[in-house]
């Protein structure tokens, strides 16, 4: 790493806290006393993802937009190697999508009201009557129009494969019966992969597919959507050694 991505990158680690917290002040204002509007207040986390990606060096390209609608509802299903997923994600995608959160994040004073007030979406990760509760009321809320991304293989990938879906995110896709995209995003992971502090520069792509209906889905056929889902994710990455 050069002297200059290392500056680049110490700069990334110092100022993404403080900034984190500017941005959710600045989002929980506009959405209590301004503009009073979830979709309008999501420029101040699309700066959030665009300053953090811009202070690194990481470039950013989007293709396949021409797969979705603007005003169509959807679940986007995306592979996940790297903290700079989020940052990429958040700060170019165009399509208006909230996220799926743990519902502790919630409990985070300016930061988990903001996120709440925006429309993002507390999930429970426990087992049993609470977390299918939690599973419902997320479906509901996409249902009722409202687009998000979740990455189904649960955490980051330490070796930079595309590893196994796990089902609990493909019950919300089948019980929301909203079209799924699958979103293959391409280079996080040289950028910072799971365990590394610095981040390098670099470019990411992140590509769209074609959505996949849940029309025809059942519970019972979870692990079904799951493997083909995967499938579809794993088309739109690039290859190993690219």
């Amino acid at each position: 790493m050069s002297p200059l991505q290392y500056t680049r990158a110490a700069l990334v680690l110092v100022v993404t806290p403080p900034l984190t917290i500017v941005v959710s002040v600045l989002a929980l204002l506009d959405l209590i006393f301004f503009r009073k509007s979830p979709t309008k207040a999501l420029v101040f986390p699309r700066m959030w993802g665009r300053l953090t990606c811009r202070l690194a060096g990481v470039r950013v390209r989007i293709e396949g937009l021409e797969n979705i609608e603007p005003d169509q509802t959807y679940i986007f299903v995306a592979n996940h190697v790297s903290q700079f997923d989020i940052f990429t994600f958040q700060g170019y995608f165009p399509h208006d999508f909230r996220w799926i959160a743990k519902k502790e994040l919630f409990r985070i004073p300016v930061f988990g009201t903001a996120m709440q007030r925006a429309g993002f979406i507390s999930m429970d990760r426990t087992h049993g009557r609470a977390a299918l509760k939690s599973l419902n009321k997320a479906a509901e809320q996409i249902a009722g129009g409202t687009s998000v991304i979740i990455f189904p293989e649960g955490t980051r990938s330490r070796d930079g494969r595309l590893h196994p879906f796990k089902t609990g995110a493909i019950m919300l896709a089948i019980k929301a019966g909203v079209p799924v995209v699958p979103i293959g995003i391409n280079g996080t992971y040289e950028i910072l992969p799971k365990g590394r502090l610095l981040a390098d520069s670099g470019e990411v792509v992140i590509r769209v597919g074609t959505p996949v209906s849940t029309a025809d889905f059942t519970s019972h056929d979870k692990q079904k959507l799951a493997r083909h889902l995967h499938d579809r994710v794993r088309e739109l990455l690039d290859p190993p050694g690219k």
